[in-house]
């Protein structure tokens, strides 16, 4: 095994190359590089330092990533037979996939490998936009960075923007983020004398002529709130400033417990969203769902009790680790198994056993009393209590239905509300059978009696009359007449 060594070339042209990397150039027999398109590699050539490039694999591939992955297995490979340097732009270690490719193989025992120096383009993008990078910045691969990871508070700076296609895929990705007329400056060839500095409306960056491999996109700070409306930060600002001593005085007076209702109504609501097919009604409500988690999070945090950190970690380690076929080496065959592993870590994590007291602790729910059955039956059917199908499930709602049938001609009141109970009871078991949340049910019918009873009221307001002008087979003419407008609408 011979030493690979991996050398910088700098950011610009040869007189500004440091004297120890122009020496061993210099002194190499051949050098490899993963582009000749370089300013110091033009000057090289004319001094008859002979270089092999890796241009051609470019050519080769649709994606980044299998190129600098058969650049990698090509300078392995020649490293078995003879010592070997590789020279790419900039530093080795800034921006450089490849150097990291290789440092990897370095751990897997495959090379020997050295880094030397060379002037990474930071510090000349630094001075030419003029711009202290103490303040916070992130240096992201233009071929591979997420959008969620940006901070659109600091200094961003995007390398490996090649061209015009690039820089579209760029612009894309920026634009999930940023408004389309946010200002970003195209660097090109930082501290040489072809240095160039052009900044342009977001939905222009693909329209610039100078985008080549030496130019770097720059987004600058956002500078307020209204420019950043779709970042977390900007939210949770928003929110701390509603509580806080200049803010809104309804805001400020709430409490865990008198939010509770506002948090069901946006739930419900947007389950009436998702039941209309409106995916512009999903993004309002489901904001508005938003709001209540913050709300309640900056609560705990004005309390000292808990922030909406301390949230966020709960639920991702509960994720993590309530999907061990996901996130460990767990398998599953389908989502059955799924829900039996979690219905199995759950209990682990609460420390349940058999004699921890009822299996039905903790499933009651005071906000609905359709959910709460649910809850019992569900939890009851976890340790075998339960019909083997669902036709056990109808001859008990019949059973129960018959009961309740007897008992009403009996004209007891009392034993009448408990048949008609057990009637709710095994209909709700039904529902579980066949996967229906019965809550959401029935928050279905209601809205669709609602929808149809305006309807019908609407018809009788148009007459001019009074509903007690209308007789029952009327006003039941016009039910079904909603009826027959909301199929030709669906």
């Amino acid at each position: 095994m011979h030493k690979l060594t991996v050398i910088g070339l700098g950011a610009a042209e040869l007189s500004q190359l440091q004297m120890g990397v122009y020496k061993k150039l210099k002194s190499a027999q051949k050098i490899y590089v993963r582009t000749m398109d370089h300013p110091v590699i033009n000057e090289l050539q004319e001094e008859g330092i002979v270089f092999e490039s890796f241009d051609a694999v470019y050519e080769k591939h649709g994606t980044f990533q299998p190129v600098y992955e058969e650049i990698t297995a090509r300078l392995v490979e020649v490293a078995q037979i003879e010592p070997v340097m590789y020279a790419v732009p900039g530093h080795p270690l800034v921006a450089e996939q490849t150097v990291q490719l290789l440092i990897e193989a370095e751990k897997e025992g495959k090379i020997d490998l050295k880094i030397e120096g060379g002037q990474s383009f930071l510090d000349p993008i630094f001075g030419a936009l003029k711009i202290d990078p103490i303040d916070g910045f992130q240096l992201v691969d233009g071929t591979s960075f997420s959008i969620h990871d940006i901070n659109m508070r600091g200094h961003l700076l995007i390398a490996q923007v090649y061209d015009a296609f690039s820089a579209s895929e760029v612009k894309l990705s920026l634009m999930e983020k940023y408004r389309d007329d946010y200002p970003v400056t195209i660097v090109t060839a930082a501290g040489s004398s072809l240095e160039s500095l052009t900044t342009v409306p977001l939905y222009e960056l693909d329209q610039s002529m100078a985008i080549n491999n030496l130019t770097t996109i720059y987004v600058p700070p956002v500078e307020n709130d209204l420019d950043a409306l779709r970042d977390w930060t900007t939210f949770r600002r928003i929110i701390a400033t509603l509580r806080g001593p200049n803010g809104c005085p309804w805001d400020q007076k709430q409490t865990h417990e008198s939010l509770k209702k506002y948090l069901l109504e946006e739930a419900h609501e947007f389950l009436a969203a998702i039941d209309a097919e409106d995916d512009f009604g999903m993004v309002e409500e489901l904001g508005d769902v938003l709001l209540q988690v913050f709300l309640h999070a900056q609560i705990g945090e004005d309390n000292g009790y808990f922030n909406l950190e301390e949230v966020l970690a709960s639920v991702s380690e509960k994720m993590i680790r309530r999907h061990p076929h996901v996130f460990g080496d767990v398998a599953v065959e389908d989502a059955d198994e799924v829900i039996a592993n979690w219905d199995a870590i759950k209990k682990q994590e609460k420390g349940e056993t058999e004699n921890a007291g009822s299996l039905l602790k903790g499933e009651y729910r005071a906000t609905s009393s359709l959910q709460t059955s649910f809850n019992y039956q569900k939890k009851a059917a976890s340790v075998g209590f339960d019909w083997p199908n669902e036709d056990g499930a109808w001859e008990k709602f019949l059973e129960e239905w018959n009961e309740f049938k007897e008992e009403v001609t009996k004209g007891d009141s009392s034993t009448r509300l408990d048949e008609f109970g057990d009637v709710l009871f095994t209909l709700v078991n039904i529902a579980r059978f066949y996967k229906i949340s019965p809550d959401e049910a029935m928050i279905h019918a209601n809205e669709k009696f609602a929808r149809r009873f305006s309807f019908v009221e609407q018809k009788v307001k148009e007459s001019g009359q009074s509903f007690s002008s209308f007789t029952l087979n009327q006003l039941d003419a016009f039910w079904n007449e909603a009826k027959v407008l909301e199929k030709k609408e669906n």
